[in-house]
């Protein structure tokens, strides 16, 4: 078994989805089941002996120990985090106890039910745990890509706390010797994002027939990432990655806000024609405070060593995407509302 948290939100809900269209491995998911995670994610496992869920928060220390105790787990996968960069800015509060205490009290309790394994079970237990490419700040457009060599300049609350949490796992390894794993992933896009980040933002404004808001000239660029790709490489991680290691994960995708917005216009035109143009919906609004003008990953390490490879094109994966929002307009109800 594996242990999951923030398995109902976007990007654990599509990793456990992956997970067990693929195997019988079951997955324990700890979840808070906050605004950005539901149980509706999970919707096409619902009654799977494989899939256990739990309704708790990774903060609750006598929680997550007696969970771990009760099932016996192999690894740990930690997605749970609070990961809006504007709700951040606004309160950065919930950021400070999810990402950085919540990781702690999940570490903690790892470092001690690791310690009550035999050997064969301590050698093979793994802690992964899931992070982002703004712990490395900002780059310039003549930059090349961050490397897991690359120093960390976090520019927002949500960064910061990621950075905090990435310092805490590894020093676990290197003060303890858990076997952890640490990922940085680019800009994930795909199935079941909650509508407050860009793409489903976009798509639930086009449909209501709302402005498409573009901060300042939408220049800023991101490496995308289709979310699925992303679950190969941490499927990929956790049955090779080297303990103590760090694995970049991203695409070779980068595109500016202002491109990425215009792609989900030409499609929106095409899949869900309105009066109008989608295009004619952009607006661009004030910048927020400390936008990072760019991010890209080099992900040369995790191609190298363990063999892996984006297999989902850009048009392809956006194709998707918006099918699927298309198809489930919940999804984008509470955005346009």
């Amino acid at each position: 078994m594996i242990f999951v948290t923030g398995g109902a939100g976007f990007i654990g809900a599509n990793f456990i989805l992956d997970w067990l269209s693929g195997c019988d491995e079951p997955v324990l998911n700890l979840d808070r089941l906050t605004y950005a995670g539901k149980l509706s994610n999970l919707a096409p496992v619902a009654g799977d002996a494989r899939h256990i869920f739990v309704h708790g928060d990774i903060r609750d220390d006598a929680l997550v120990a007696s969970l771990l105790a009760q099932y016996q787990p192999r690894a740990i996968v930690h997605f749970a985090a609070e990961s809006h960069v504007d709700r951040s800015i606004a309160e950065p509060g919930e950021f400070i106890t999810t990402n950085i205490n919540g990781t702690f009290t999940l570490l903690e309790a790892a470092r001690a039910y690791w310690a009550t394994l035999e050997r064969d079970a301590r050698a093979a237990f793994r802690f992964l745990h899931v992070s982002t490419d703004e712990v490395y700040g900002t780059l310039a457009a003549q930059d090349a890509p961050f490397t897991e060599q690359s120093a960390y300049a976090p520019n927002s609350p949500y960064a910061a706390s990621k950075a905090a949490a990435d310092h805490l796992v590894r020093a676990s390894h290197h003060t303890y010797g858990l076997p952890t794993l640490i990922t940085h992933c680019s800009n994930n896009y795909g199935p079941r994002q909650f509508p407050e980040k860009l793409i489903p933002l976009m798509i639930a404004n086009a449909r209501a027939g709302r402005a498409l808001p573009v901060y300042g000239d939408g220049l800023q660029v991101r490496d995308w990432l289709y979310v699925g790709d992303h679950c190969a490489a941490l499927r990929m991680v956790l049955g090779a990655g080297q303990p103590g290691e760090t694995y970049n994960i991203g695409a070779a995708c980068e595109m500016s806000n202002l491109e990425l917005v215009h792609a989900l216009c030409d499609l929106l035109d095409e899949l869900a024609p309105q009066p109008g143009s989608a295009h004619d919906l952009v607006a661009h609004v004030t910048d927020r405070p400390g936008h990072d003008r760019r991010y890209a990953l080099d992900a040369g390490k995790l191609m190298r060593e363990l063999g892996w490879k984006p297999a989902v094109p850009f048009g392809a994966g956006l194709m998707k995407t918006v099918q699927w929002y298309l198809a489930q307009p919940e999804f984008t109800t509470k955005a346009a509302s």
